[in-house]
């Protein structure tokens, strides 16, 4: 069982794995070095102990303690009970859903491990928007992908902003991170995946056509926000595939892109 304590000094040192968390750029240094993240809510705690991530303490405001009193009877580890202002002081900001939870990270998987046994494998570049890379990995839970890779440069799916978009979805895909880029996609053509390459480009196959659902195993390659997959990343894909629009759009939202063609790329279309 848990120690609840009543903390009422915001300074106190018990308290830093929560202190400054809107300053993006700290929290990107602290967080992965220190080896923790920051589980927002109570559905996202829940759910982060549930896929076995050890909780070093959890941050709770004073009507969040009987909502959560079955997993401080569960856990070890401390539980520090404060008024929503105390909260604010050392977060940086209001803490909505009144309950946080510093968790242990655990050691990533290298892409070998990760790529053995998967058919559906979603491979993002340098996508580094924290609510795009949440909203990724939930529609990957969602619709049955079996894995992400991710380039060098994107963004910790752990961080506190991708965790809770995600709804911790984040915790039920296994990911990995390539250790170079482009070249590390050799390893996943290696493990027998044909590397599709997500572009509104008009050379592109449409989807549709390419019919990856038929395809033994798939790894799909989305870019960033904008900018989309670079030249080096599209040049190593096997085949670039396309959304097909309508009304004069040109492309969507890369959270958006991601789930239709996730779909696409576990079901396939429905046929009439």
């Amino acid at each position: 069982m848990a120690d609840l304590l009543t903390i009422d000094d915001p300074d106190d040192p018990r308290l830093r794995d929560y202190t400054g968390l809107t300053d993006v750029e700290l929290r990107r240094r602290r967080e992965p070095a220190e080896g923790l993240f920051i589980a927002e809510g109570e559905k996202v705690i829940r759910r982060a102990k549930q896929a076995g991530y050890e909780m070093r303490s959890m941050l709770l405001s004073a009507k969040w303690v009987d909502v959560m009193r079955d997993v401080i009877d569960e856990v070890p580890a401390p539980v520090y009970a404060v008024t929503p202002d105390l909260a604010e002081r050392v977060t940086g900001y209001h803490v909505h859903r009144g309950a946080l939870a510093s968790m242990q990270r655990k050691p990533l998987p290298t892409a070998d491990d990760l790529l053995t046994g998967a058919r559906r494998v979603v491979v993002m570049e340098g996508v580094n928007d924290h609510t795009n890379i949440g909203a990724i990995f939930r529609s990957a839970a969602a619709l049955g992908m079996d894995a992400v890779l991710l380039s060098p440069d994107c963004a910790d799916p752990l961080y506190r902003r991708s965790v809770k978009v995600s709804m911790g979805a984040v915790f039920s895909v296994p990911y990995a991170r390539l250790d170079t880029w482009p070249r590390g996609l050799e390893t996943v053509r290696q493990a027998g995946f044909r590397l599709l390459a997500l572009t509104p480009d008009e050379k592109a196959t449409s989807i549709d056509t390419a019919a990856p659902h038929r395809l033994d195993r798939v790894a799909l390659m989305l870019g960033a926000e904008g900018e989309g997959l670079t030249t080096k990343a599209l040049m190593a894909a096997d085949e670039w595939v396309r959304i097909p629009m309508a009304h004069g759009v040109d492309s969507l939202n890369v959270g958006a892109a991601a789930a239709v063609a996730f779909y696409a790329v576990v079901t396939g279309r429905p046929q009439d």
